[in-house]
């Protein structure tokens, strides 16, 4: 009886769906400024995988304010720090630079580094593009633009293109600072990334 139920057991483990963990790494967008608790990027999407029949598990690793230089710093003991390797990191970083209008190569660089270190841990990677504001110099614009389909390719990286597709510049997605999604718009951030981050999770 219970060699039955050790079998039992086994079997209900073997059927069980596999339980991916993915890490949004990121700054303010993907850690929820100016939202309460729970309506962030990591919760909505964790919500949305989940009704999907993907039972996964979203880490929140956004840090409000971080530029590329920053996320660089802080990559390699933030995936130290967690319990298990992720199966998907997304890297949604570089809009801080833009808005401080830093060198486009020096972005391209931190962004490079992350993805060898994600690389070098065998790690999946959606890379979440961005893209520059039009009121920038179009010399700037050009050149930041270029940095994420150009890394993508480099690295053989999944591409977002654009993190903030149908959200930038469009009226009721946005809190009053004019930047940060509100509710509905990570809520339609969401939307737009899924097919894209179920298909890097592939098998789970």
């Amino acid at each position: 009886m219970r060699r039955l139920s050790i079998i039992l057991a086994l079997l209900a483990i073997a059927a069980a769906p596999p339980r991916p963990n993915v890490l949004a790494f990121g700054d303010s967008l993907t850690a929820g400024y100016g939202l309460e608790q729970g309506l962030g990027f990591a919760p909505q999407l964790q919500g949305a995988l989940r009704r999907h029949g993907i039972a996964a598990t979203v880490i929140d690793g956004g840090v409000s304010g971080d530029t590329s230089q920053a996320g660089r710093a802080r990559l390699a003991w933030t995936l130290d720090g967690l319990a298990q390797k992720p199966d998907l990191v997304i890297l949604e970083l570089g809009a801080n630079d833009m808005l401080r209008a830093l060198d486009p190569a020096v972005t391209e660089a931190n962004l490079d580094a992350m993805l060898s270190e994600l690389k070098k841990r065998k790690i999946k990677v959606v890379l979440a593009g961005m893209r520059a504001a039009p009121n920038l110099d179009p010399g700037f614009i050009a050149r930041f633009d270029r940095i994420y389909p150009t890394l993508a390719k480099r690295h053989g990286a999944t591409l977002y293109p654009f993190f903030l597709d149908g959200v930038a510049g469009v009226e009721g997605t946005v809190q009053p600072d004019g930047m940060h999604p509100t509710f509905g718009g990570i809520k339609r951030i969401v939307t737009g990334i899924l097919p894209t981050v179920k298909q890097a999770l592939g098998a789970f």
